[in-house]
């Protein structure tokens, strides 16, 4: 324990000395038009004040303006795992859809607290991975047809533990090896602010780069960690990442959302495939 301490100590010091930029060629990929990702770890709808408020949790939603949006701790941890938001809402205010999963219990929104949200296209394939390790966790894979071309997103919420994450990211890779081609995203809160050999997150390379773009989204109100990651396949599929950083979003949850932007038509000069056989079409869904 104190081993473990002393290394979550050194890394808050690294990043202090190595704090990065909150923006990465934002002004060119705004002016491209790209596609709007973003990811969330909403902390079970309790801010920072203590207080339970999935309101605020759908105001900051709303406030990102995304096109995908991937969420964490949207569902109760014990219990009856009910989810914790308003789906209907968002779909009314916000225009995004939960992409339709079978939830991991009768009253829940997601898969191991992982919910992916939607503003327009079609599913052509879900898969609800459980990850390895010593706490539950999990990822969802959803292969995606929109308007810019075929995308696969993986959303996924990484264990505490470093050997842990270690084995998540194995299993990780084996399924976005399998996109036939397909542009692919890995986000979520990935609980990794090491960089280099020593991260458990090398086991992603080289099909994903950790080190592309990070930026410190924990703890909310005074942002050190990287925790929150958007990483891509191929690598210059992410043009920018920056962290959501309001007000309102500094006291909602313990993490800050990232958001990305996507050039999906660039990445798909080098190849993917386009599988329109079994579409779910959100807007009926």
């Amino acid at each position: 324990m104190a081993r473990t301490q002393s290394s979550f100590s050194a890394g808050i010091m690294a990043a202090i000395r190595k704090r990065r930029p909150t923006v990465v060629n934002r002004d060119a990929a705004v002016s491209r038009g790209d596609i709007v990702i973003a990811s969330y770890n909403i902390h079970k709808c309790v801010g920072t004040d203590g207080r339970f408020d999935p309101g605020r949790i759908a105001q900051v939603i709303g406030e990102i303006g995304a096109d995908i949006v991937a969420l964490q701790e949207a569902d109760q941890r014990f219990g009856e795992r009910a989810g914790l938001l308003d789906l209907e809402h968002l779909r009314r205010e916000a225009h995004l859809v939960s992409v339709p999963i079978s939830a991991f219990s009768e009253k829940g929104h997601g898969w191991h607290g992982n919910v992916l949200l939607l503003r327009e296209g079609a599913v052509s394939d879900v898969r609800q991975l459980n990850l390895p390790g010593v706490e539950p966790r999990g990822a969802l894979v959803v292969d995606l047809d929109l308007k810019a071309g075929p995308l696969r997103v993986i959303a996924a919420h990484l264990g505490l533990l470093r050997h842990s994450r270690a084995r998540q990211a194995e299993t990780i890779l084996r399924v976005a090896a399998d996109g036939a081609g397909r542009p692919t995203l890995l986000i979520g809160d990935l609980n990794e602010w090491r960089m280099g050999r020593r991260s458990s997150l090398s086991f992603l390379s080289p099909i994903f780069d950790p080190t592309h773009a990070t930026v410190a989204s924990f703890p909310s109100r005074f942002p050190l960690l990287p925790l929150d990651r958007v990483l891509g396949n191929p690598h210059h599929l992410v043009t920018s990442v920056s962290v959501h950083d309001t007000p309102l979003a500094r006291v909602a949850s313990d993490h800050l959302p990232v958001k990305a932007s996507i050039d999906l038509k660039a990445a798909l000069k080098e190849g993917g495939t386009d599988d329109q056989a079994g579409l779910i079409d959100l807007e009926s869904a």
